[in-house]
């Protein structure tokens, strides 16, 4: 047990782009910025976007450009990747990104790797072209990344211009004990994606914080882990607007994506009960509830893992519902009580 308590805790946002049932992109970046600019105001740390391609339901797929425009649209919270797929990209081009990005926004810029293609194997074709058979080391990657970014690499022939001199913090993201480890090794803060993938989070943690060594860039561990959230008024309002993302997860275990659907009374006639285990089974970090049941579990979730920060993802239909749940969500980290919103 951790002495880690809930007011102490650092929340964020992680961003899909979901694209919900009867809008476009176009629909879903514009409701992006109003989720931004409400968490600016209630007080999380970041806001990031993952890289996903060729995923009906998941518009993040240009995930530098979508930075590019959500920090454009805020003014102090931290904007960043969660992640870039560094096997989809050269490393000088994710460092002329952004330290693009870092330039125009200094101090509010985040840089998180993945070392997954973030889609199926004949997209990744696509994206790598030729490259797809070439061999790819995530950590020679990370440390291609931060020679570009370092001011000793001036001399070099090759330069990230801009990029060259910035403070952009790296995070090493994963959902397995492999990169606890990378993490771990070269000192970096370290994000899990427990919202889909919460099987070995515990285990890669305990990996992380054993093996952990001091950095420049990190002097202690420092672990966020990524759940879902779907808070409301009551539990059973929050339980009705949880089946859209029980529906959409669905749509990942049988093959049959779509885009998020709108919640239903009763998820009985719609799916069957091996589909509903291993859709729980990815959902089993998930946060759904009214503040008194969010406030518990979180407390019970912060004392037994000690996780520094909490990024949270909220895949709802109604926007308004969506922009109210990180409202009540902020509002029970922060004064550990429930408060309007307004």
């Amino acid at each position: 047990m951790s002495d880690n308590k809930l007011t102490d805790l650092k929340y964020s946002v992680l961003d899909l782009a979901t694209v919900v049932q009867g809008t476009t992109p176009a629909d879903t970046f514009k409701k992006s910025m109003d989720v931004a600019q409400l968490a600016e105001k209630v007080g999380y740390t970041r806001y990031w976007f993952a890289e996903h391609h060729s995923m009906a339901g998941v518009a993040s797929s240009a995930t530098a450009v979508l930075i590019g425009y959500i920090a454009g649209g805020t003014s102090k919270i931290r904007v960043g990747s969660g992640g870039i797929m560094l096997p989809n990209h050269a490393p000088l081009i994710v460092a002329e990104q952004f330290g693009t990005l870092a330039s125009l926004y200094p101090g509010r810029i985040d840089l998180g790797l993945g070392r997954a293609p973030g889609t199926d194997q004949v997209t990744a074709l696509a994206i790598r072209g030729e490259n797809f058979n070439a061999a790819h080391n995530f950590p020679r990657d990370i440390v291609k990344l931060q020679t570009y970014f370092s001011a000793e690499n001036a001399g070099s022939k090759v330069r990230a211009i801009p990029g060259e001199g910035l403070e952009i913090p790296i995070w090493v993201l994963g959902s397995s004990t492999d990169s606890a480890k990378v993490a771990a090794a070269m000192g970096l803060p370290y994000a899990f994606a427990s919202h889909f993938a919460p099987t070995y989070f515990m285990e890669a943690i305990k990996i992380y914080r054993d093996n952990f060594k001091p950095s420049e860039y990190l002097k202690e561990p420092y672990v966020m882990v990524c759940v879902n959230v779907v808070a409301a008024e009551t539990d059973s309002e929050a339980e009705y607007l949880a089946t859209s993302v029980k529906q959409f997860f669905m749509g990942v275990v049988t093959g049959k994506r779509q885009l998020l659907p709108p919640p239903v009374k009763t998820m009985d006639n719609v799916w069957n009960v091996f589909e509903e285990e291993a859709v729980m089974q990815m959902l089993a970090y998930s946060f759904v509830g009214g503040p008194d049941k969010i406030k518990t579990e979180l407390n019970s979730f912060v004392a037994q893992t000690g996780v520094n920060e909490i990024m949270a993802t909220s895949h709802i239909f109604d926007h308004q519902s969506r922009m109210y749940s990180y409202k009540v969500f902020a509002d029970v980290i922060r004064t550990a009580a429930y408060a309007p919103l307004v």
